[in-house]
């Protein structure tokens, strides 16, 4: 009977729609996936047809200078990644992940609805005398950046869910399913920038040559098609249940471990359910690891109090329940190194445009291609080198090691960090050439065009696109396969958070450079006039701190454990399957929890 039911449901505690169990043969694996593809792909068309061109708008609308347009951008920017821990906490302890995605959507929607008629209703649309010179008033300003964040927090609750939710349709339990997960994440990604092709050239073109009214309203409509792709996948999908807060859940093992500072840890004292559960709504149990001991007194069984079954989680954990806590801190360096990568990202929606406007963007006699646009050779490197990597890479690359990836994961990610010092390097370069033009032609106001054409910035942005590949697409295949079961949306938001955090970084980077090197009157590295500033210097200061944070990436890569789950029996995939090599780099023995009697 046990057969005939694996046969016909998922082993992985998925349920569909009505809460039933989930059926393989009409649920989940690629048949639910097209939805939320197409889904990701008009949502992200929408926020990139927004966003890529936003700092000219705030140059040219709203009358800001290069700097402040750019620092606003890029808080913005950090806030639309900060705001996914909102997100990915209602997903994992209450809503689900599929309930959080379809409420924030209206959010989101009411967003780009007001900032279209921010840039399109009389009364709403600032006094320009000219192009740049313009008196907003304060309530113009205010409904300005009321859309903006509220778009922020809409897209907060969709950029956590979507990805886990798309690789909650495959089974682990799975062989087939669990291979098929790790491509799922490559053609997330290919999704995405499919979307932002679109924005960055039909949209910024529009936004140029039509008007920003147009140029918003279309993401507005684009988000709600979105939104009806999502729900007709619906009888499709896969559920995993809310495993209640990760937080309180993290409380109780620092509190139990606090409370028991005292006693010793040894191995044959750690509390475990008898049960195969872990307790944990939608969690498997997590073997027990060395790291971080301490946390390892908050399931040591103190008493016979501690035996029962009403004993506290405040004051008794399971060994799941502590592992759940050393896999989020283990995470958390590999998180931080990914914020240096993020504002090296982070500087195509600001110093790349803002270099590009100072070029010559003419093609043919009637033509002239927006500096925004040019992020479409970014989107079009990932195109390109998505089904590379998936096809053709992987197979290469796991002929030689053996593994069913190629790469592990932080192989992967490592060699993004490397690429990226190169796309600052180019852009460096770059900067050089334009300041030679400009000091052989003379050609130093602040509206004078160098004789350079913008097509040279090409290289920069394809090289920042296969970084991406390898570091983001890594990173959010990492933070979903690494943390545990019931916090995977929680873990989804943590690494989105190196974005916003990078965009902090480079705002203060900005900041910084800007207050330093005007000191004496001097015009300093970053000024509205680019013709007479030094931006090479900014790119040198960029690629610096990436050779430096790889550095000390390499230290962190070499001291990560990978998580291990207990199965009951243990998975042919321990062996030999998709996940096993990454998952598990050493062979599995045997559980160290031992279950309470």
């Amino acid at each position: 009977m046990g057969e005939v039911a694996a046969e016909l449901y998922t082993q992985d505690d998925t349920v569909d729609i009505k809460g039933n169990p989930a059926l393989k043969e009409n649920t989940g694996n690629w048949r639910a996936c097209p939805y939320i593809l197409a889904n990701e792909c008009c949502e992200r068309l929408a926020y990139y047809g927004m966003s890529t061109n936003l700092v000219n708008f705030m140059k040219d609308r709203m009358g800001m200078a290069n700097a402040v347009a750019a620092n606003n951008v890029t808080n913005w920017s950090g806030t639309c990644y900060i705001t996914p821990l909102i997100g990915a906490f209602l997903a994992d302890a209450y809503l689900g992940r599929f309930w959080t995605i379809a409420s924030f959507m209206v959010i989101y929607i009411i967003g780009l609805a007001l900032l279209t008629m921010a840039a399109s209703v009389p009364g709403l649309v600032p006094f320009c005398a000219s192009k740049g010179v313009c008196d907003p008033t304060a309530g113009q300003s205010a409904a300005m950046f009321v859309a903006l964040y509220l778009i922020a927090l809409g897209t907060g609750g969709i950029k956590p869910c979507v990805s886990s939710f798309g690789a909650d349709q495959f089974d682990e339990h799975d062989d087939k399913e669990r291979k098929s997960k790790s491509s799922f994440f490559n053609w997330f990604y290919f999704s995405i920038n499919i979307g932002a092709l679109v924005a960055s050239s039909v949209l910024v073109y529009v936004q140029t040559h039509v008007g920003w009214g147009w140029g918003f309203g279309i993401p507005a409509v684009v988000m709600a098609i979105a939104v009806g792709s999502f729900f007709v996948g619906t009888p499709l999908y896969r559920h995993q249940r809310p495993g209640g807060s990760p937080l309180t859940r993290i409380a109780q093992v620092l509190v139990a471990a606090t409370r028991k500072w005292h006693l010793p840890v040894s191995g044959d004292a750690l509390y475990e359910t008898v049960d195969k559960e872990s307790g944990i709504e939608g969690s498997r149990k997590l073997e027990h690891t060395e790291q971080f001991r301490f946390l390892d007194k908050a399931a040591v069984v103190d008493t016979s109090a501690d035996r029962t079954s009403s004993s506290s989680p405040w004051r008794l954990c399971t060994v799941t329940q502590v592992e759940e806590l050393k896999s989020v801190v283990r995470l958390l360096p590999i998180w931080a190194s990914g914020i240096v990568f993020a504002t090296v990202y982070g500087q195509m929606s600001t110093m790349f445009v803002l270099q590009g406007n100072t070029l010559d963007a003419s093609m043919g006699p009637h033509f002239a291609i927006p500096a925004a646009s040019l992020s479409i050779f970014d989107t079009l490197s990932v195109i390109a080198w998505v089904p590379f990597y998936d096809r053709i890479l992987v197979p290469a690359v796991r002929s030689v090691t053996g593994r069913p990836r190629g790469f592990t994961q932080l192989q992967r990610m490592g060699i993004g960090l490397v690429v990226s010092m190169f796309a600052m390097l180019a852009a460096g370069v770059l900067e050089l050439v334009r300041l030679r033009s400009i000091a052989t032609h003379r050609l130093y106001g602040k509206d004078d065009i160098v004789p350079i054409s913008i097509f040279w910035q090409v290289p920069q942005y394809f090289i920042i696109g296969a970084a991406e590949v390898f570091t983001f697409v890594g990173q959010l295949e990492f933070f979903y396969d690494q943390a545990p079961d019931a916090m995977r949306s929680m873990c989804s938001a943590l690494s989105l958070t190196t974005i916003a955090l990078g965009n902090y970084l480079s705002t203060l980077l900005v900041t910084v450079v800007a207050k330093i090197t005007t000191r004496g009157g001097k015009e300093g590295w970053i000024p509205d006039n680019l013709n007479v500033g030094h931006l090479d210097y900014f790119f040198w200061l960029l690629a610096g701190l990436s050779l430096a944070n790889f550095a000390i990436y390499l230290l962190i890569a070499s001291w990560y454990t990978y998580k291990k789950t207990t199965e009951y029996p243990p998975p042919d995939a321990v062996k030999g399957s998709a996940a096993s090599e990454d998952q598990y780099p050493h062979a599995i023995k045997g559980s160290s929890a031992v279950h309470d009697e």
